[in-house]
């Protein structure tokens, strides 16, 4: 069966969806007919991401709401789903990080990026769920490969994310009976984003070894992640729920000399 991806007339709600990877997908989604909601805590980001959607020729709507703020969160999706209907699929990638020792971190530095990565997680799917088709909606967290593999300098954002992993499956249980599908992709370096560049490839040194690190030779592109999240969307994943799909050209594979740990090495 020839794979043909069309979201016309459909609801696709990126959370976080104004920048970077998240930008992306909602760029992929409205190139394939989806009526496409973006929500983010800036204004000016919001505003941004509307224009450059409308440019392209997408119907979009944009919203503005802090994903650690629950009622917000209902409050943003009350109004995206009073333009454009039940949300048939939903991506939640807010997110947050920065490199810090377990041993120099802030309690409040450690809430900031669980407030954010777990617990807006948690708002964004529990607000969701009232907005949502049933049965059919298909629910995508973007996670990171610090859920799985034990990264220094990332006691955070790996204690949160891989909240999120546990998140996604738990609700793949829960809700599979409503004919709800959630999933979760793991990105590993990709290239053009504020966190490779703040993370992984602060040098041309750090550049050139995390490139080596990944099995595949490249670093990956936001449409690698785009085109993932269409797949998982789509009918042709109509089986597929509670699962975390690492998207890294087989990075988490190699676990001893992660790209991230070393860059959280140096000086």
């Amino acid at each position: 069966m020839r794979m043909h991806l069309d979201f016309t007339g459909r609801h696709v709600f990126v959370f976080g969806g104004t920048t970077g990877i998240n930008f992306g997908i909602a760029q992929a989604f409205a190139r394939c007919g989806a009526h496409v909601s973006v929500a983010s805590r800036t204004r000016e980001n919001v505003d941004a991401a509307l224009a450059a959607l409308q440019s392209q020729g997408a119907q979009a709507c944009g919203v503005c709401a802090d994903v650690r703020d629950f009622e917000a969160v209902g409050a943003a999706f009350a109004e995206a789903v009073q333009r454009f209907g039940p949300i048939d699929a939903l991506v939640s990638g807010a997110a947050g990080n920065f490199l810090c020792p377990a041993n120099a971190m802030s309690a409040n530095g450690f809430r900031s990026v669980v407030d954010i990565d777990l617990i807006g997680s948690f708002n964004v799917l529990r607000q969701a769920y009232a907005h949502l088709r049933k049965p059919g909606a298909s629910l995508i967290n973007i996670t990171a490969p610090q859920s799985m593999v034990a990264m220094r300098s990332q006691a955070h954002a790996a204690a949160a994310k891989a909240g999120v992993d546990q998140l996604t499956r738990v609700l793949a249980l829960e809700w599979g009976a409503d004919g709800i599908r959630v999933n979760a992709i793991s990105p590993g370096p990709i290239d053009g984003t504020e966190g490779f560049r703040r993370l992984i490839a602060r040098t041309p040194e750090e550049l050139a070894q995390a490139q080596r690190d990944v099995p595949m030779g490249r670093f990956g592109t936001i449409d690698d992640i785009a085109n993932l999240a269409l797949f998982l969307a789509s009918p042709h994943a109509s089986y597929l729920s509670g699962a975390v799909i690492p998207c890294d050209g087989g990075g988490a594979l190699d676990s001893v000399k992660p790209a991230l740990e070393r860059a959280a090495l140096q000086p």
